[in-house]
């Protein structure tokens, strides 16, 4: 199987955790004809991040939006301000969770455990849209 490669464009989205699983597989259906490869999940942006995480209680995602809160709030004394009080803690919180994933695919689906889930961390209060590169190898 050659590799496939597309774009994911996401509307804007409130600031927080966004389960899009569904989204991803949606958006490269050669998913389920690769027996055997991987999924990488790259996103364009700085302020932004994925995680791997619970795909069933929606209170994990707030508890995990209020940790981040906590450990990179807006009221630190940051430098860089002239995007917003948001945007440095955002560029943080990114960068502890990062911009990419790497998920096995396993018999036409993504070998996913029973409670995770795709999760995009939006970290402004206003951002825009979202791009994420979506790239399948395997057979």
């Amino acid at each position: 199987m050659p590799w496939s490669q597309t774009t994911l464009d996401l509307p804007p989205l409130p600031r927080g955790f966004h389960l899009f699983t569904r989204r991803v597989v949606e958006a490269l259906p050669q998913i389920s004809e690769t027996k055997v490869g991987l999924l990488h999940v790259f996103i364009q942006h700085t302020s932004a991040s994925l995680t791997l995480n619970e795909n069933a209680d929606p209170d994990v995602r707030h508890d995990l939006e209020q940790a981040f809160n906590h450990l990179a709030p807006e009221t630190f004394p940051h430098t860089h301000t002239c995007e917003g009080p948001d945007d440095m803690p955002a560029h943080v919180k990114a960068s502890l969770l990062g911009a990419s994933l790497s998920i096995p695919v396993c018999d036409g689906r993504l070998a996913l455990g029973t409670w995770q889930g795709i999760t995009l961390c939006e970290h402004r209060n206003h951002a825009g849209g979202r791009r994420l590169v979506l790239t399948l190898s395997g057979d």
